[in-house]
């Protein structure tokens, strides 16, 4: 049984996301191979040839694959796909763009958002915005799967030594045309990966208020996070948000200001190891799920937080 994970990437770094990935990957198997996409990536392949345990990496480089269209790296998937049982994706934006279009080429169910593999055939996954946990097996003779990478733990970056193939790469499918990229730099951690967040919710009142929020999270080294309610009212960018429609986050502390803890956003921070709650409403949904909470006006309770720090 020989698993297949698509690895995420720049063209220039591999992304932490494909770390997680191959921790649920070798769960299932202990051949995995690895599939690049991308153009000019031979600093990439180095990187995942070094990762523990993966015994073989697929290089499809050319331009085709530049910018990372789904409907060309689909194809690109598909070409090799017959030679795996199990073709596993992370549950990121790009992942999850991909892998339906994969799944459905190749006439099976797709398996989203595992958080625990049971065998080659059962998983877990999480329901009703994590409320519960469902377990499912699938028959298919072949697996399409996406990966709650917050569920698994990364796998080493280095002590492999696997082999590295090119190739043919795909013909671009005309279906879509790369136009541009907006990429926000932020000298934060980025939100997936961050040890601490701070993250507003929409008693902030506004974007300026927001920025209370960027000087305690100067102090902690942290990310900054957002509630839905706080980026539909534009306190935020959309990449900030947290939760089941936005990102899945994991850090040791989370830090939910004048967030109420509507369920969407408790799903996307189950796996906080700490949950800190500041809010005025004594009787705010967030406060049955974190472990400390402060009852407090947030315009004077994170001003002095910060200021103690």
């Amino acid at each position: 049984m020989t698993v297949l994970v698509i690895a995420e990437h720049d063209n220039g770094v591999l992304k932490k996301a494909t770390l997680n990935t191959l921790g649920a990957a070798f769960k299932l198997s202990s051949d995995v191979h690895v599939l690049l996409a991308g153009k000019g990536v031979d600093a990439v392949a180095t990187q995942i040839a070094n990762i523990a345990g993966v015994t073989k990496v697929l290089v499809a480089d050319g331009d085709a694959l530049a910018h990372d269209l789904a409907e060309n790296l689909s194809r690109q998937v598909l070409q090799i796909a017959d030679a795996y049982t199990h073709i596993v994706f992370a549950g990121t934006t790009s992942g999850k763009n991909t892998a339906p279009r994969v799944a459905a080429k190749c006439d099976v169910a797709q398996i989203s958002e595992i958080t625990a593999v049971i065998d080659s055939d059962t998983f877990e996954r999480p329901i009703y915005a994590g409320s519960a946990i469902a377990t499912v097996k699938s028959l298919d003779k072949q697996k399409v799967i996406t990966v709650r990478t917050t569920a698994f733990e990364a796998v080493p970056a280095t002590g492999g030594s696997a082999g590295i193939e090119a190739i043919p790469v795909v013909a671009d499918s005309g279906l879509s045309t790369f136009v541009g990229r907006e990429i926000v730099k932020s000298e934060r951690p980025e939100l997936t990966n961050a040890a601490v967040i701070v993250s507003g919710g929409r008693a902030l009142g506004s974007a300026e208020n927001f920025q209370l929020l960027e000087k305690l999270a100067d102090k902690l080294g942290a990310a900054v996070g957002a509630s839905r309610a706080a980026v539909d009212a534009g306190y935020a960018p959309n990449d900030l948000q947290v939760g089941q429609t936005g990102k899945v986050v994991a850090p040791q502390l989370y830090i939910a200001v004048g967030i109420s803890g509507a369920i969407q956003h408790l799903a996307g921070i189950k796996d906080a190891k700490v949950i800190v709650a500041i809010n005025k409403d004594a009787d705010a949904p967030i406060f049955g799920v974190a472990d400390y909470g402060l009852v407090a006006d947030l315009f004077t309770a994170v001003p002095e937080l910060t200021e103690a720090l």
